[in-house]
């Protein structure tokens, strides 16, 4: 028997047969072509494009109608990133001009975009989940114009539990749930989309193992437990009888966290809480809803900016908005403004920046690209006049920032009224604080900002110095560490001084271990993955205020961050026996 751990991704317990899943990557032939066979090349790109194509629309069509709303959105994205004709034009000058076959010139344009995220991946982690996505697309193409057939998981007769050095998103959602009842990766990060669609189609799953793929023979048993992060290669009968029975108990929890979705947000003496989801496409809200999110408190808006080549117009940011906010009826609406970094797809004369996470991301890259900032205000602005939307501004490190951003904000909303628009010019404002120093000053941007709104995957990374795409040392990216904890604790006691509502849109909103703690620290708006609203309500409905905050001094008397995740561990166990 051998246990290792790392990245729990994707809670639950499975149990199967190994089935090592084989990297799909096929040679690339290069050779010249002549005039005259420039037309057959043509055709056969087209036809495999078109194959591609059906295969995404069948595999959009075959995911189940209630994940539909969830899982839709990702499969359209890949379709819509196919189906883009600016690279459709590039891969055609490769054969028409560069005189290049058809296989060739598809992987060469290809990697240069696999090439460009994996540098921008570096400064944001939405870019790193879809590297895997377009090597998928090339490999598709690349399959259908060798006329290759797929074969493997389809005719499996048993439970299994995948084995991979990484997996796409497009692979995760085309996974019979009958027969794959869980995965392992080599690689991959929590804030993956591949990550992502585990946990909405509550696969079990359990990421960057590092050798994995390799450790595992297929016909191996393995034993998955995707909230701890731990995989169990060739488990004792007694290790097996263990698992069995906490996997009934898990079952068991969640049928009856399908009771509380209905229920009030509040503790248990009384006192409401908000809950809100976080969201990247409008098709999202269902979902949201569906789980018992009264909002939206944060908007991911970067997902119109990740076709290759093309920049959104103010129409486009508009009909999405409006898209979202009339899902939304009269719940609010949270847009967080362009936060990507100047080297990333579709910034047009990005430099590449040796350490993007430091570089001009976020409203940085906004003052320095006001071609891209200034229509995403006026959509917002005008949208604003439809229903309860707010604004937010990321990356703010200084009042001289929130002061300049709010100051074009102005300007925009006076060209809307000369041009006599309807907008919103009373739109509420407020930031992420998500850099230490914005912490830290939070007495003072609290003057300018409505509102704060933490992202503690940013902060955590920032005050730790750890990359958290990085998955060599992910064991340093602490939630728990005294000195994240103190810096949570100082923005929430000065929203409340200020009378500026605080709300927490990072994975610790999302995680029930830290629910009691954020409680007891004041935090009383929550937004996170939908599918995760559930136990973080439970959680709430469990304690009262006064425990809560019994919790959070305890938390502060500790000095260590093991010691407190170890703590706040225990205490979640008493509502949920199964934690780990």
């Amino acid at each position: 028997m051998e246990i290792k751990r790392a990245i729990g991704v994707s809670p639950g317990i499975a149990f199967g047969e190994a089935f090592v899943l084989d990297s799909e990557d096929y040679p690339i032939p290069k050779r010249s072509i002549r005039p005259d066979e420039t037309d057959h090349e043509l055709a056969r790109f087209r036809d495999a494009l078109q194959r591609s194509l059906r295969e995404l629309e069948e595999l959009k069509r075959n995911v189940p109608h209630h994940l539909a709303t969830e899982i839709g959105p990702i499969v359209e994205s890949s379709i819509k990133m196919l189906d883009d004709k600016y690279t459709h034009r590039r891969i055609e000058e490769k054969i028409v001009k560069g005189r290049n076959n058809a296989e060739y010139a598809v992987s060469s344009v290809y990697r240069v975009y696999v090439k460009q995220f994996s540098e921008a991946a570096a400064g944001d982690g939405i870019f790193q989940s879809r590297i895997p996505e377009l090597q998928d697309l090339e490999r598709r193409l690349i399959r259908n114009l060798l006329q290759e057939k797929k074969v493997g998981i389809s005719q499996l007769d048993r439970h299994v539990v995948v084995v991979a050095h990484d997996l796409t998103q497009a692979q995760v959602i085309a996974f019979d749930r009958h027969k794959v009842v869980g995965f392992v990766t080599d690689a991959g990060g929590r804030t993956s989309h591949t990550a992502i669609v585990a946990r909405t189609m509550q696969i079990p799953a359990v990421v960057g193992l590092e050798s994995i793929s390799t450790d595992v023979s297929a016909g191996d048993t393995l034993i998955l437990d995707g909230a701890s992060g731990t995989v169990i290669i060739n488990p004792d009968e007694d290790t097996l009888k263990k698992y069995r029975a906490l996997q009934r108990n898990l079952l068991r929890e969640r049928h009856a966290l399908r009771e509380v979705i209905d229920l009030a947000a509040e503790t248990r003496d009384g006192h409401a809480v908000k809950i809100l989801a976080n969201i990247e496409f409008p098709e999202e809200v269902k979902t949201a809803t569906e789980f018992g999110a009264c909002g939206i408190g944060l908007y991911r808006t970067e997902f119109l900016y990740l076709t290759p080549g093309k920049v959104p117009s103010e129409a486009d940011h508009f009909e999405a908005y409006r898209r979202t906010l009339s899902l939304l009826g009269d719940r609010e609406l949270t847009i967080r403004t362009l936060d990507l970094g100047a080297d990333k797809m579709g910034v047009e004369g990005s430099v590449k920046e040796a350490n993007p996470f430091l570089g001009c991301r976020g409203i940085r890259l906004c003052f320095e690209r006001m071609d891209l900032f200034r229509p995403q205000l006026r959509a917002i602005l005008r949208v604003a006049a439809l229903g309860n939307v707010k604004v937010m501004f990321p990356m703010i490190t200084s009042l001289e920032e929130l002061q300049r951003a709010k100051a074009i904000l102005h300007q925009v909303h006076l060209e809307l009224e000369r041009e006599g628009v309807p907008h919103e010019p009373r739109l509420r404002v407020g930031i992420m604080v998500e850099v230490p120093a914005a912490a830290m000053m939070a007495d003072v941007l609290a003057r300018e900002a409505d509102f704060f709104s933490i992202g503690t995957n940013d902060l955590i990374q920032y005050v730790m110095a750890v990359d958290r795409v990085n998955e060599r040392i992910a064991p340093l990216f602490q939630p728990t560490h005294p000195a994240v904890l103190r810096l949570l604790r100082k923005v929430l006691e000065e929203g409340e001084r200020h009378g500026r509502p605080v709300c927490l849109c990072g994975e610790m909103a999302g995680d029930p271990i830290f629910t009691i703690l954020l409680l007891g620290l004041g935090l009383r708006e929550f937004s996170m993955i939908p599918t995760l609203i559930p136990q973080v309500k439970k959680v709430m409905r469990s304690v009262t205020l006064k425990e809560a905050r019994e919790v959070a001094h305890k938390v502060f008397s500790f000095g260590d961050s093991a010691r407190i995740a170890d703590f706040l561990t225990e205490r979640t166990r008493k509502i949920f026996p199964e934690a780990r």
